[in-house]
């Protein structure tokens, strides 16, 4: 039985809150959250206790963290948990700073504990069959990559002010998608990133640039072996969250779409109607946040590697802040 803490009661996690309770050999035995009345709801919830972090870090009964507090605080808990010899599942990023998010890494190893990264995208069954065809080689080599995504809408101006920036809080999981897609070694020495070139603009809410931020964006990679990606991202989508890729390859094309509450397709006299996107995140993503905690713990109990690692956070960090120096510069930015 692994014993469990969950760091934060907000809605990611309570969505991973639920998601330890639902897993054979799992317990969640603390909820730790600075806001009391929302860690003493989740805690009486789901049979946990509530605790604080001195607390849990001393537990030596607990076996696992999963970290799903404010990104400000993820490096810290990470370092602590590594210190005390707790297995880690830390939501992106790993920190706003590539330094910190590297101090965090060699504290993992240093310590010989596990630590996953939250890119629930890997883990998403549509994302992961066409990176399954691409790895069996249905479309022979990956040449070109895009990437479009949207959310229904921005988040509060404050909420922004400590997110990091756009390339930090949002294309964070884009900059995974791409290395996922385009630089996993396929039987040819993998490949990575060689230049990035970023623009965007404040289109949806004007408040924005006062944080100061972007809310849309537009970012080119080219790789070291010539590979082409465009990642296009936008805060609004009056439509729902809009979340699609496509990869083409020297023999075809795999093409992912969006998920929809029904497939059902109406025909009549006025229209052909289908539903909408699912509306949100939490949504879209419901299967693979439960499949990543459940890889998670296979992994603590088998050993195999985690599919995201503590190195994969380091990585698309580095993307991110190349693409917030290419926006402020105006220049394509060498990896």
């Amino acid at each position: 039985m692994k014993n469990v803490a969950v760091f934060g009661a907000g809605r990611i996690g309570r969505i991973h809150a639920g998601n330890v309770v639902a897993l054979p050999g799992v317990r969640l035995k603390f909820v730790c959250d600075p806001v009391a009345d929302s860690a003493a709801a989740l805690a009486v919830q789901l049979g946990a206790q509530v605790a604080t972090p001195d607390e849990v870090f001393a537990d030596a009964g607990v076996d696992a963290v999963v970290i799903a507090s404010p990104t400000d605080t993820h490096s810290a808990l990470i370092q602590r948990a590594a210190a005390a010899g707790k297995h880690i599942f830390c939501e992106k990023p790993v920190d706003l700073s590539v330094s910190r998010a590297a101090e965090c890494a060699a504290a993992v190893k240093a310590a010989n504990v596990g630590c996953m990264i939250g890119f629930q995208r890997r883990f998403d069954p549509t994302f992961a069959e066409a990176q399954a065809r691409l790895a069996r080689g249905e479309i022979g080599v990956p040449e070109m990559l895009v990437v479009t995504s949207r959310d229904p809408g921005a988040p509060p101006a404050e909420y922004l002010k400590g997110s990091g920036g756009i390339f930090r809080d949002m294309l964070i999981h884009d900059f995974d998608i791409f290395r996922w897609i385009l630089c996993t070694d396929l039987g040819d020495g993998g490949d990575a990133a060689d230049t990035l070139y970023a623009t965007g603009s404040v289109l949806v809410d004007p408040a924005i640039a006062d944080v100061p931020d972007i809310d849309c964006s537009a970012v080119t990679i080219r790789t070291r072996k010539g590979r082409l990606a465009q990642i296009n991202t936008s805060r609004r989508a009056a439509y729902g969250y809009d979340q699609r890729f496509e990869v083409l390859g020297s023999q075809g094309l795999l093409q992912c779409g969006n998920h929809r509450p029904t497939e059902v397709v109406q025909f009549d006299a006025a229209s052909v109607r289908v539903d909408k996107p699912e509306h949100f995140f939490l949504q879209r993503y419901r299967e693979a946040y439960r499949l990543e905690l459940e890889h998670f713990f296979d992994g603590l109990q088998s050993g195999k590697p985690f599919r995201t690692s503590v190195a994969d956070g380091v990585e698309a960090q580095k993307l991110a802040d190349a693409a917030a120096q290419s926006l402020a510069s105006g220049k394509v930015v060498t990896l």
